[in-house]
């Protein structure tokens, strides 16, 4: 990479609207960093990028430190940030598993806090930086037989909320993305809810000025039905 080139890192990559988001940073001249449990199946997609994998639990605060650690020798500490892994745990309310519930909450909420960490640690010092969080609809509304994975994206979305207030002032934008639909593949529909149109609209809020920052944006196709 160039000495000049920034870096961006996001945890929880897949084919979807994270691997849309990588190819867009890197189009946009980004070294990229893609992190998730299975590093074979990073690999496949970060090969076609120049990005690289890494392998971290996002569960596992401690995975979460050295992936930072790694990724900064790597390339250099990253000014672009997006969490993008959840854990989704149905079940009416006496059917619950509370070990499986914690568990997905870890994944959620406080993998989302250790990525915040370990992010501003970096930033903070530069006065500058992006920290991008992968929300639902579940975030700010919860369904029937779906609470714990509620509880998890309103941890998002109270963590992104109170991140953008304290990191803001500091220069560091601080986006949650409620994604209010379900994503389709791409089939050459230009309305369609497609992972790239959403990367689009993450690339947006990237280039937004500072005097007119989002912390929430709220993203649904025109012809979504509901």
């Amino acid at each position: 990479m160039s000495p000049t080139q920034p870096a961006a890192l996001i945890i929880g990559a897949g084919p979807g609207i994270s691997g849309a988001f990588a190819a867009e940073l890197a189009r946009a001249g980004y070294a990229v960093a893609l992190a998730s449990r299975d590093r074979a199946r990073t690999a496949a997609l970060a090969q076609p990028l120049g990005a690289r994998a890494y392998a971290a639990d996002a569960s596992q605060p401690e995975q979460i430190v050295q992936l930072f650690e790694a990724v900064e020798r790597d390339l250099g500490a990253p000014e672009v940030v997006l969490y993008n892994p959840s854990s989704r745990v149905r079940g009416e309310l006496l059917s619950l598993d509370l070990g499986q519930a914690q568990a997905a909450i870890q994944t959620t909420a406080i993998g989302a806090l250790a990525t915040a960490q370990e992010a501003a640690r970096r930033m903070l010092p530069k006065g500058r930086g992006a920290l991008f969080f992968t929300g639902a609809t579940a975030g700010v509304k919860g369904f029937a037989r779906s609470s714990v994975f509620a509880m998890g994206k309103f941890a998002l979305r109270g963590l992104a909320q109170s991140l953008a207030k304290e990191l803001g002032p500091a220069g560091i934008h601080v986006v949650h993305f409620v994604i209010d639909g379900a994503v389709v593949p791409d089939a050459g529909v230009g309305h369609a809810f497609t992972a790239a149109s959403i990367a689009q609209s993450y690339m947006a809020a990237l280039a937004q000025p500072p005097g007119a920052w989002s912390w929430e944006l709220e993203l649904r196709s025109q012809v979504e039905p509901f």
